[in-house]
């Protein structure tokens, strides 16, 4: 059997969807990639076969950027090649969970004045020897989201038994919704007993995010998914945990989801909650997902048994942590105080580190991360694209780079030269 090509042979053509929503290649424009504002040639390194399980997005009002292999120059493509004077869309990759983006797709607006992007991560894509190539690279090698794994007819049946078995609990009910409307892989888990369960448990939050991905205002971007409206007992969250760190290999239950606002607000029910989990088990990994916001509630958590920390965050800067999460009542020094209290408490700290080529590997941004792991000593970085239009967030942020960018994959080199035993993945990793 021989194996694909890890990566190609050339650069692939610039891709572009026609007016009937086509995707076609131009062979006389390479593809490009972006870095923050800056149009790329991907190297070939680059550049991986489109993961199974990834989307294709055509990109509204914006043409595509590739470059001319006579000059090596940027050109954009402002019109159907096949059909003159006909508008092209850009195209971009939303790529499978456990795969980081090395660039951003390469667009040009038509107007100034178009809407934000739905809430995804856009990569670089293009077309060579019969299938589509992405600017990225496996960042985990774990398997628990791939889609193979989900048996959606045995989701459906498995998610249905137990929302008939358990009409009691609330939260059962809810991750019901996120299973069968939303497509949750978190919650598709759960149902499946495997991996990593979701105990979302926050409707309110302490941060109005940028790209949050469960509240936007009127007139923005929708949301992705619907915030739990209810706040779960700590019995209804040990009823779901406890059978699922018990009966689970490599379990993970975790606080802090997609549908919800900020958990540490409801510090006092998780609280009892783990120590009702912990009094009924010691197996699995109990978790926390949270923007790290209070130090004390997190201390407290620590306390009770919480096991481990994800802290999501889109810069080590505190001007452009502030400009995105737009926080109320909290500041970055509470967050690196929050760091600090779990690794005072001998626990694992994750930072859910957003990666956005032209931010992430900003020379200056890179140095504020540096400091970061070397004051807070975390155990392990997660590699999460930004799930964000790139020049809404830029223009969100006021990001004004005085150098280029250091290419996500020096910027990643250098960090594991830099702190040889920091850990790199994409999920929470179980520690028990």
């Amino acid at each position: 059997m021989t194996l694909p090509p890890l990566h190609p042979s050339r650069l692939p053509s610039l891709v572009y969807a026609n007016q009937a929503g086509e995707i076609k290649d131009f062979p006389e424009l390479t593809m490009a990639g972006r870095s923050g504002h800056n149009f790329q040639q991907p190297a070939l390194e680059d550049l991986i076969p489109l993961p199974e399980g990834s989307e294709l997005f055509v990109l509204p009002g914006r043409n595509p950027v590739g470059f001319e292999s006579a000059t090596g120059e940027p050109a954009m493509l402002a019109e159907d090649p096949d059909q003159p004077g006909e508008e092209i869309q850009a195209v971009a990759a939303f790529m499978a969970p456990a795969h980081t983006a090395v660039h951003t797709t390469a667009f040009e607006k038509r107007t100034d004045d178009l809407p934000p992007l739905p809430l995804f991560a856009y990569t670089a894509v293009g077309w060579l020897d019969g299938q589509f190539w992405v600017s990225g690279f496996r960042s985990d090698s774990d398997q628990r989201q791939e889609p193979a794994g989900f048996d959606l007819k045995k989701i459906r049946k498995n998610t249905q038994k137990r929302l008939r078995a358990m009409p009691h609990n609330r939260l059962v009910q809810h991750l019901g919704i996120c299973s069968l409307t939303y497509g949750c892989p978190a919650a598709k888990n759960y149902f499946l007993n495997r991996h990593e369960a979701p105990l979302p448990t926050s409707p309110v939050c302490n941060a109005r995010c940028v790209g949050c991905i469960s509240l936007q205002p009127s007139g923005c971007c929708p949301s992705t998914q619907e915030r739990i409206r209810f706040v779960p007992s700590p019995a209804e969250i040990a009823e779901v945990a406890v059978p699922h760190l018990q009966g689970t290999k490599n379990a993970v239950a975790s606080f802090g989801q997609g549908c919800e606002g900020e958990p540490l607000l409801q510090a006092d029910t998780i609280e009892k909650a783990i120590r009702l989990i912990r009094k009924a088990t010691d197996q699995g990994t109990v978790n926390l997902n949270t923007n790290a916001s209070l130090p004390a509630a997190v201390a407290r958590l620590a306390a009770a048994g919480l096991d481990s920390m994800r802290v999501s965050m889109n810069s080590a800067r505190p001007e452009y942590h502030s400009r995105y999460y737009r926080p109320k009542g909290f500041s970055f020094a509470d967050v690196r105080q929050s760091i600090a209290a779990m690794k005072g408490a001998g626990k694992f700290v994750s930072l859910n580190y957003f990666v956005l080529p032209g931010f992430t590997d900003d020379p200056e941004e890179f140095a504020a991360l540096c400091d970061l792991i070397d004051s807070e000593r975390p155990d392990f970085i997660q590699l999460r694209n930004l799930n964000m239009d790139p020049d809404w967030y830029m223009e969100a942020v006021a990001h004004a780079p005085d150098r280029p960018p250091l290419g996500i994959r020096e910027w990643l080199r250098q960090l594991k030269n830099s702190f040889p035993s920091l850990r790199f993945g994409y999920y929470n990793p179980p520690l028990r």
